[in-house]
């Protein structure tokens, strides 16, 4: 470089920096590819059927992909498994741990659904309850078993699919729009590291002594619109303990003892007052925090278990 100008030398550093970010920037696509999830790719086993619009509100289509096992001769049982992590982040392809039973006859179903950075509370759970409206609707068309649909999540799904298993006939909650003569109960829930209690988590992270994450104190005020301090009234209506009955479907809650993002406290309450209503309930605890590792040999078996309980009954 002693033969060069100030003016090359500096043209040609500029085209090493160009040439390393284009290097990284290829990396980091490269790394972004390779570790999709399965279900973000395609299944030998399965008949996939993308981006099918469930829900159009204010000029904004809602898609959901559909997972059905391939070879089956009667209509498959159905789980809607809900990405929404903090309800603000999470897409339909993302994460879906269930997609392993489609080997055992089930459809699985991941949708996408308005987060919290587009709008509060309850356009979620609208969502949610659209498209199981939709699944029934289009039970035929996709061999699909309408009687026989569970929901699960992680987190904010969790909760999400928590709220959907309480919710049933709360007309509050559902929302409007096309399909609405047909029901948004469900007839299982997974409820992975879920709140349950809006208001109790949102003390919970406001008082240090309890070892909660104050980060949730933004992601509840971004869900119901406001500080939920002044919104106690939307937080208790964003509550799956708020409508705990009997008529309940059966839960699992799987909960890690050292969350502390959402305190397994959250899945104790919920647990307690689902049992104590009549409702079959089953409280997993594991050793770990928020996430708990549900794809384990531990986990997922014990997933499966519940699933083919509730929804392969008689079958």
């Amino acid at each position: 470089m002693r033969n060069m100008t100030p003016k090359n030398q500096q043209v040609r550093l500029r085209l090493g920096r160009n040439a390393w970010l284009a290097i990284i920037t290829l990396a980091v696509a490269l790394c972004g590819t390779t570790t999709q999830p399965a279900a973000a790719r395609d299944r030998p086993d399965a008949v996939i059927q993308r981006d099918l619009v469930y829900k159009s509100i204010n000029g904004r289509a809602l898609t959901l992909d559909l997972y059905c096992p391939q070879n089956v001769s009667s209509p498959s049982p159905v789980i809607l498994w809900i990405n929404a992590g903090a309800w603000s982040h999470g897409r339909k392809e993302q994460h879906i741990p269930v997609i392993s039973f489609l080997s055992d006859g089930y459809a699985v179903v991941s949708i996408e659904l308005r987060l919290s950075g587009e709008a509060p509370f309850p356009a979620q759970i609208e969502d949610c309850k659209a498209a199981v409206r939709w699944l029934r609707a289009n039970a035929a068309k996709y061999n699909l078993d309408a009687d026989r649909i569970g929901a699960g999540g992680h987190s904010g799904g969790g909760h999400l699919s928590a709220l959907l298993g309480t919710s049933g006939g709360v007309q509050e909650l559902e929302g409007s729009g096309d399909n609405m003569s047909y029901s948004s109960r469900v007839q299982a829930v997974c409820d992975v590291s879920g709140p349950s209690d809006l208001l109790r988590l949102y003390h919970d992270a406001s008082d240090p002594s309890t070892g909660t994450k104050p980060k949730a104190i933004s992601y509840i005020d971004a869900l119901l619109g406001g500080p939920a301090e002044q919104n106690k009234t939307k937080a208790i209506a964003a509550s799956p303990i708020t409508y705990v009955s009997k008529d309940d479907p059966p839960f699992l809650i799987i909960h890690g003892e050292k969350d502390v993002g959402v305190p397994v406290s959250q899945g104790e309450l919920l647990a307690a007052a689902l049992k104590t209503a009549g409702v079959e309930t089953t409280l997993e605890t594991t050793p770990r925090g928020h996430s708990v590792g549900l794809e384990s040999p531990t986990l997922l078996p014990i997933v499966k278990a519940f699933f083919d309980k509730y929804l392969k009954k008689n079958q």
